[in-house]
Parts: C-alpha cells; sequence; structure tokens
C-alpha cells in the first residue's frame, strides 16, 4: 500500500503538467501580455474531475505560446481565495478568458474538440494595458481617461457596476422565489383536485370491479384518441 499512494500521487501530478497553475503570487507575472483561458476548480468536483483530461490535453498545445496561455486555479486551496473572488467564482468549474484583468465568462461545452475550437479563435493579441499598441485611437483614447480618474473615481465606477449586478442577482432570486411558490401552488391545488376526482368516481372501487372482471385499466391516452376517431367523422 505504500508504494501505491506515491504512484497514484504521481499520476496526478504528471496528469497536470502542462496546465499552468495559477496562484496570487504568479498571476500577473504568468499572465502578462497574454489571452488567457482559465479553469477555476475544485479537486473534489466531479464535473472537474470529468473535463480534466481534456484540460491537459488544451494545455499542452499551448505550452509556451507567446499569446495564448491555459491555467487553472485551484479554489479548494484558500491561498487562492482572493483570486477566486476576483473571479466571481460561484461554482465548480468556472471558465473565464481573455484579457487577465478584465476576464469574460466561457459558457460553451467542456469536451476538447469545443475547447481546442474556442481557444484557437479567442486566444489571440487583443488591446489592453499590456497590448496597447493593439488598440484603436477610440479605445486608446478611454483607456487614457480611465487613466486620469483618480483611485476613488475608479472604485466608485466598480462599485456602482458591483451594485447594479446584486441588484440583478438579488431581483432574480426573488422572481424565483416567486415562481417556486406559484409551483408549489398550484402543485397542491393539482393534487386537490384528482383527489376529489377519484372520490367523487370511487375510482379505486370502480378499478377494482373493472380488474375483477378481467378487464383493463385504460390509459388517459385512450380517451385522447377516441375523441380525435369521433373528430375525423
Amino acid at each position: 500500500m505504500k508504494l501505491i499512494i506515491p504512484s497514484i500521487a504521481l499520476l496526478f501530478a504528471s496528469t497536470s503538467a502542462s496546465v499552468v497553475v495559477l496562484t496570487p503570487e504568479n498571476f500577473a507575472e504568468k499572465t502578462k501580455g497574454k489571452t488567457v483561458f482559465i479553469k477555476y476548480f475544485a479537486p473534489w468536483c466531479g464535473h472537474c474531475q470529468a473535463m480534466a483530461e481534456d484540460w491537459e490535453k488544451l494545455a499542452g498545445e499551448w505550452v509556451d505560446n507567446p499569446v495564448g496561455l491555459i491555467g487553472e486555479v485551484d479554489c479548494d486551496n484558500e491561498v487562492n481565495d482572493e483570486l477566486c473572488a476576483a473571479a466571481g467564482v460561484q461554482g465548480f468549474p468556472t471558465i473565464k478568458y481573455g484579457d487577465p484583468s478584465a476576464l469574460e465568462d466561457y459558457s460553451g461545452p467542456r469536451e476538447y474538440d469545443a475547447l481546442a475550437d474556442f481557444a484557437k479563435e479567442n486566444l489571440v493579441p487583443i488591446c489592453s494595458l499590456n497590448n496597447l499598441d493593439l488598440c484603436d485611437d477610440e479605445k486608446k483614447a478611454i483607456i487614457t481617461k480611465f487613466q486620469e480618474m483618480s483611485v476613488d473615481d475608479l472604485a466608485d465606477i466598480i462599485q456602482k457596476v458591483d451594485l447594479s449586478i446584486q441588484e440583478a442577482e438579488d431581483e432574480f432570486e426573488s422572481k424565483l422565489e416567486e415562481l417556486q411558490n406559484t409551483y408549489e401552488k398550484l402543485q397542491r391545488e393539482t393534487d386537490l383536485k384528482k383527489s376529489a376526482a377519484k372520490k367523487d368516481a370511487d375510482y379505486g372501487l370502480v378499478k377494482s370491479i373493472l380488474l375483477s372482471k378481467g378487464g383493463k385499466v385504460p390509459d388517459a391516452d385512450d380517451d385522447d384518441d377516441m375523441a380525435d376517431d369521433h373528430d375525423e367523422f
């Protein structure tokens, strides 16, 4: 048993060798000037485990690429709490791409072919603070405007956007709760109608007698078929 455990550990270490492991200490250095594709995961997550091999295969094709980077952040490690919070991670796996300082959500399939096609199309040089030469005049003007703003003013913009996002999420949760309450109310009403219909017709008794006579309990669809046949005449 002592020989098996190191072997398993080595296997897991080798299967993630191509993926750039990102932490708060190396994030800025590893992603500088790159367009990134990052998986935020937890080792115990089944969906994360299911896509691990495909993610590793994809990363192997982008090793030492001067433009794109395939990385991952272990959000189960408290050392990475800051990175995971900054990316807005709420479930696993969460996949982000783009400018490291302004990551966007990836919501496509998690199989290799889809991931590879997406990476090929999107991990290209893009306009950013580290690639100003790729920005058009309009984008450069916007960047300059924000660079001239104070820290407090920039923080205020972020705070207002975050507040709007939180309000949208709160509204969603509220509407979802209303829908859940409506569903439960309709379910109760439906159950009562079913029970009343069976009780009024002595359904159980009628069904027992029908079966005792060798009859067959008709399906609900049978009535529809009969109605359809009747409509044809």
